[in-house]
């Protein structure tokens, strides 16, 4: 059997859940990654609440396999803007302070993996922020000190995290991504080893923000096997010649025709989710297969439905037995 198609809420944050069931339902999906905080209250404790948005997607043939909590995790680590109040709920940032934005958005974080409990589903994904990406084109010269105190500062914020999805018996998908603590193998492994392979900390896996920065991504599969808890499938175009901006994306907005890469619908991009799927296949990931769509050029209803198709025909399991097994007539 292959594995679920689910629709990952977070771009359809406009519409209330109800609306996004139907229309997940009508494009063929299995089921949902729910997105936060439009999509999901996890301040709530009581359990009818999570009871009835479990009756929901049950009304409309879905399961669910995964919170999203990218919007609010970034802020864990990052340095606090006025670009985290245009993403933020109230309720974290607050009055602004910093370091209090931090702390409330690690607060939610726990509060996102007893919902998860509640739910009964042990896959959160989001984001880490990070106090270091400033610096990663060095110069002024960045010190080898510089970056590991920012890892000490990342594991120092996450363990605690970490610790109460441990007891819940929930784990954390990091989407390894430009801006976050991990966006790329080397950083990825500089991560893990900073929060001493803590078991409840892995990778929310998205090949489309490796493949534009030249990292290879089907080889990240390989080597992080039993890290990868979810996987977006997620394409992006890069171009074969130069463009006026170029792989930091020049301050522009996403679509513009001068950019060296952008998002794209499944399957038209360069991604090569065959490999993806072999790879997948090789480390026994049963997981959800979840369409993240970003495509500034097309209509998301549209590219939402082909992207549910699409993804539907590249999958498939593996084989139980060698191709040549049935040779020998013995």
């Amino acid at each position: 059997m292959a594995r679920p198609v689910t629709l990952c809420t977070l771009q359809w944050g406009d519409l209330p859940l109800e609306t996004v069931c139907e229309k997940a339902k009508a494009f063929g999906y299995d089921g949902l990654e729910l997105g936060l905080p439009n999509h999901l209250d996890v301040r709530r404790t009581d359990q009818a609440y999570y009871d009835g948005i479990k009756e929901l997607l049950a009304k409309y043939d879905l399961k669910l396999f995964c919170i999203s909590i990218h919007l609010i995790s970034q802020a864990v680590c990052d340095k606090i803007d006025q670009r985290h109040k245009a993403v933020l709920p109230d309720c974290i940032w607050g009055d602004g302070e910093p370091e209090g934005v931090r702390q409330r958005a690690a607060e939610y974080m726990v509060q996102t993996a007893r919902a998860a409990k509640a739910l009964g589903i042990d896959v959160v994904a989001g984001f880490t922020g990070s106090p270091i990406w400033q610096w990663l084109y060095s110069f002024p010269p960045v010190t080898d000190q510089m970056i590991e105190d920012g890892y000490a500062d990342f594991a120092r914020r996450f363990t605690p995290i970490m610790d109460e999805y441990q007891k819940l018996g929930v784990r954390y998908g990091l989407e390894v991504h430009p801006t976050e603590i991990a966006f790329d193998t080397y950083s990825a492994r500089k991560a893990l080893d900073a929060l001493n392979n803590h078991p409840a900390f892995g990778f929310n896996y998205d090949p489309s923000h490796m493949g534009y920065q030249g990292v290879d991504y089907v080889d990240f599969i390989n080597q992080f096997p039993d890290r990868i808890f979810h996987v977006h499938m997620k394409d992006v175009y890069w171009s074969d010649t130069p463009k006026q901006i170029g792989v930091f994306g020049g301050h522009s907005t996403f679509g513009d025709s001068r950019r060296y890469w952008n998002f794209r619908s499944m399957g038209r991009g360069r991604i090569c989710f065959e490999e993806i799927i072999r790879a997948l296949n090789d480390i026994n990931y049963q997981g959800p297969l979840s369409v993240e769509w970003e495509d500034s050029a097309m209509d998301r209803e549209h590219g939402a439905r082909e992207s549910c198709e699409f993804v539907k025909q590249v999958d498939f399991q593996p084989s139980g037995h060698a191709f040549d097994a049935f040779f020998d007539k013995k």
